[in-house]
């Protein structure tokens, strides 16, 4: 009994598909009862009021997946910065990821431009850097 209370009440739901909310509504309109109509689509109260003013504007057509309309790469590093990351690595190879940083942001006023793991992330892609093989940990005695 207790084990069927905790199944039924759930915390979170995984993506809805259109086929779920096209259910939802169809049950909906037809029966009324919002609660029978969530059970059958498995879908919860917030997800149903998220969904209705599209399907009050745009019917069933609207409760189809949606392209996503975001930048594919928004935060990608520009590529005038990457190449003077590689050209002061290339001038000064004995220089780490903070220095790097650190001259960049000397010339730009000491505002930051990139941050130290940004610079260690373009390192390995330009092949200028070994990545190094961690050693073995050692086993406890």
């Amino acid at each position: 009994m207790l084990y069927s209370i905790i199944m039924e009440k759930r915390l979170s739901y995984p993506r809805t598909t259109p086929s779920q909310r096209q259910r939802l509504f169809k049950v909906w309109q037809e029966t009324g009862d919002l609660q029978q109509a969530l059970r059958e689509a498995r879908l919860s109260l917030g997800t149903f009021y998220y969904w209705k003013p599209r399907f009050e504007k745009g019917g069933y057509e609207a409760l189809q997946a949606f392209a996503s309309h975001a930048p594919q790469n928004p935060h990608r590093t520009d590529e005038k910065i990457e190449q003077r990351i590689i050209s002061l690595r290339e001038r000064h190879p004995q220089w780490g990821k903070r220095r790097i940083a650190d001259e960049l942001a000397k010339a730009n006023a000491w505002t930051p431009l990139v941050s130290p793991n940004t610079v260690k992330r373009i390192r390995p892609d330009a092949g200028l850097w070994e990545v190094a093989k961690r050693a073995p940990k050692k086993k406890g005695s």
